[in-house]
């Protein structure tokens, strides 16, 4: 004699949905970044971007300073002054020269961007000549090449519009994601770090760097660069909500069997 008997086959246990109180300071803590993030963009576009723009003008209207006894640490103007290379690192984080000279400038030690072609073939004993601008040297001459120093005032605000940019975007998305997770906090949804808010970021990030680059490249004007990022973005925030909300963004799971009855067999004697 047999009886049949109906069993439930035991899966995996669920994990248990996150804690709304969690949830809630999660998403005070992504408003508060959020406030962070839109005061640097902020600070970007009205203080970091105009300051900028107004050195590098005031540099390329810089004339040669007259010729004077005394000679001003700092001047509005382009002197031109002879040093003696003391000595030079050239490794790839820390490029610089350290130059000697006269009175205001004995020993001065000037950075640089790249290594060529003037501080690639210095070597320690060599003499140069060091253009000043307002108390630093911002162009190094040997002979009759010329180099730009790191502190050199340069026309690329397309970079400076990209990291605003960023910071703005970032603000925008933490906001989202924080309002999302106060007003749902057992359920955020898609609204939660993988995969949409992870894609979200890395999108972000990387469009912005692309773009940032490319028009200070092609000498594209930087306007150019919060409206290429911010509509990228965007459209992709729109696909990726729809392919996920559609299940083609993730991987397609099997069959639930967690709540499926089968029946189970036991012979009994």
């Amino acid at each position: 004699m047999t009886t049949t008997r109906a069993g439930t086959v035991q899966g995996a246990a669920a994990p248990p949905p996150p804690r709304a109180g969690r949830n809630r300071l999660v998403g005070a803590a992504l408003i508060t970044a959020s406030l962070a993030a839109a005061l640097t963009c902020s600070f970007v576009f009205t203080t970091w971007l105009p300051t900028d723009r107004t050195l590098y003008r005031e540099y390329k209207a810089a004339k040669a300073c007259p010729a004077r006894t005394v000679v001003l640490r700092s001047e509005d103007c382009l002197r031109k002054v002879p040093f003696t290379v003391e000595g030079t690192r050239k490794t790839p984080k820390n490029l610089r020269a350290t130059l000697l000279g006269r009175e205001p400038f004995p020993r001065t030690v000037v950075p640089f961007g790249d290594s060529g072609p003037v501080l690639s073939g210095l070597q320690r004993g060599d003499r140069v000549t060091g253009t000043v601008w307002r108390g630093v040297v911002v162009v190094v001459a040997a002979g009759d090449v010329r180099q730009d120093s790191a502190d050199a005032p340069r026309d690329e605000p397309q970079m400076t519009a990209a990291f605003g940019t960023f910071a703005g975007l970032l603000a925008a998305l933490a906001l989202v994601f924080g309002v999302m997770r106060l007003a749902r906090p057992r359920d955020p949804g898609l609204f939660t770090w993988r995969p949409y808010g992870k894609w979200l970021l890395i999108v972000t990030g990387a469009t912005c760097a692309v773009v940032g680059l490319s028009t200070v490249w092609t000498g594209l004007p930087w306007l150019l660069v919060p409206t290429v990022c911010g509509t990228v973005v965007a459209g992709t925030a729109w696909l990726l909500h729809r392919d996920l909300r559609l299940g083609r963004g993730t991987p397609q799971n099997g069959p639930d069997i967690a709540n499926e009855r089968c029946p189970t067999t036991r012979p009994l004697p």
